[in-house]
């Protein structure tokens, strides 16, 4: 159950990523500013998606 959940929240960081960049790219289409702080979330959740990605995998091999 609890794998099941992780996983959930594994992909749910991608989700995120996907609306920062498109909060980051409509600023910039409709501005011409760069939301640095749209990218830089986005680049967190990639981050964090691999992050718990790897770590989900410890998890499970250790039981």
């Amino acid at each position: 159950m609890k794998t099941k959940l992780f996983k959930f929240f594994q992909y749910a960081y991608l989700f995120f990523a996907v609306i920062f960049l498109y909060d980051a790219i409509s600023k910039y289409m409709a501005n011409g500013t760069i939301a640095y702080m749209s990218l830089l979330l986005a680049a967190t959740a990639v981050f964090m998606f691999f992050f718990r990605k790897r770590f989900n995998k410890r998890f499970e091999d250790k039981d």
